[in-house]
């Protein structure tokens, strides 16, 4: 890898750098050097004793992976980080924050650290692609906590990373640690490494991505799906957004809420993030290339665009199975979704407390927990990952119909015993 994630932010994206909520000191990140638990050189296995806090082994340091750390270590488990990137940075820029998400992150006691680094949008607006013409609009922020229990947020996507990598103390994380496998022996687990390192624990998860080294040794090579949509992502100082548009003007738009441009194959997505003075914009199509007729007020936002980050979306068919003896998927590395439904990262997060709550139910019938979380999960990432295909197509229709219901996403509480056992 030439450049890190967030070399690559600040290269291509300052103001990136800008929104993004760096660490107060500089970590060393250095877990292999601080515990004499894990050997560095050779292929020595580190040692795992009888006596001792569980260990977990996660393999990426995204949202999921720290959130799922975050999670262990509140219920008692030794917890090690390895990621293959040489800083830990998210690559991109807003994050939509739901309510069922929230609600974990408030479980792991970061709820003052969220209210500093999110926003709360104040509406939801739908605008017509072409000539502006309000949709509709419907409240947010008056109305979130109380039917969903807690509210809906947007960030940028390096604060929550860093939210959740200062709720870590140091020596969790070892960087520049790329993981090619991971296996069950016996009564452990144990992680191999590019360089030769293996590095063992009583449960491997693995939190690597969409193309995850871990997923592709136990449950097939197979490439992920190419939906047929682009993606652009960028911000712009909150300032170059419209307040009047449409015909005559009659369209007016505050600064604090959301709104999205629908058209034919394609939609434009706009919310404030940070402080609220930076506008994220993440625009979707079905080609390569972006199209004429859209609306002057919002390629007159694009006109202030100064940095762009360019995707191809892929997900996969939702599988039944996740878990290889000691050995677990987590996030987009087990269920990776469209963003049509704005769940991804959510998602991860969810399995993050998901994973802990029932390894620390089953004590050390590791594997039985192991089962219990997956068993959990699956439903519901697959509802998602199916549903968010099912507004993609809906997306494409013209005029598009309403949006799909999200209140079942939303008021779930995966910190709450009786939302599960609603569930099973």
């Amino acid at each position: 890898m030439s450049a890190s994630p967030r070399a690559a932010i600040n290269r291509f994206d300052p103001l990136a750098g800008r929104y993004a909520r760096l660490t107060a000191r500089d970590r060393k990140c250095d877990v292999m050097r601080n515990d004499p638990g894990v050997t560095m050189g050779g292929t020595a296995l580190v040692a795992v004793g009888a006596r001792r806090s569980r260990r977990v082994v996660i393999l990426g340091g995204g949202i999921g992976g720290l959130a799922a750390a975050v999670a262990l270590r509140q219920r008692g488990f030794e917890v090690h980080v390895f990621e293959r990137a040489s800083t830990i940075a998210e690559v991109g820029a807003g994050l939509q924050v739901g309510p069922n998400a929230v609600k974990v992150l408030y479980a792991l006691g970061l709820k003052e650290a969220l209210h500093r680094s999110a926003f709360e949008p104040t509406n939801m607006v739908s605008i017509k692609w072409d000539d502006a013409s309000l949709r509709h609009r419907v409240p947010l922020k008056a109305i979130a906590s109380k039917q969903y229990g807690a509210p809906y947020m947007t960030a940028h996507r390096a604060h929550i990373q860093a939210m959740l990598h200062e709720a870590l103390p140091d020596g969790v994380i070892t960087l520049d640690a790329s993981c090619v496998g991971a296996d069950t022996r016996g009564q452990i687990a144990v992680a191999r490494f590019a360089d030769g390192r293996e590095v063992e624990g009583d449960v491997v998860v693995g939190a690597d991505g969409i193309r995850s080294a871990i997923r592709a040794q136990h449950f097939g090579a197979d490439r992920p799906r190419f939906t047929e949509m682009m993606c652009w992502r960028c911000m712009v100082p909150i300032e170059h957004m419209p307040t009047k548009f449409g015909l005559n003007g009659s369209v007016e738009l505050a600064r604090g809420e959301y709104f999205g441009w629908l058209g034919p194959n394609g939609h434009v997505i706009c919310y404030p993030i940070g402080k609220g003075d930076m506008l994220n914009l993440f625009c979707r199509h079905v080609t390569d290339q972006w199209v004429a007729g859209w609306n002057e007020a919002l390629l007159g936002i694009f006109r202030h665009v100064e940095h762009v980050f360019k995707w191809g979306i892929h997900d996969r068919d939702p599988m039944p199975e996740w878990r290889r003896g000691r050995v677990t998927l987590l996030g987009d590395a087990a269920h990776p979704t469209m963003p049509t439904l704005a769940q991804g990262g959510n998602m991860a997060i969810e399995d993050g407390y998901v994973l802990a709550r029932n390894l620390a139910r089953h004590g050390d019938d590791i594997e039985t927990g192991l089962r219990a979380y997956v068993a959990e999960r699956q439903p519901r990432t697959a509802r998602v990952t199916l549903q968010s295909r099912q507004q993609f197509a809906n997306n494409r229709k013209v005029p598009p119909p309403p949006f799909l219901d999200r209140t079942w996403i939303f008021t779930f509480d995966a910190t709450r015993e009786e939302d599960v056992r609603q569930m099973a």
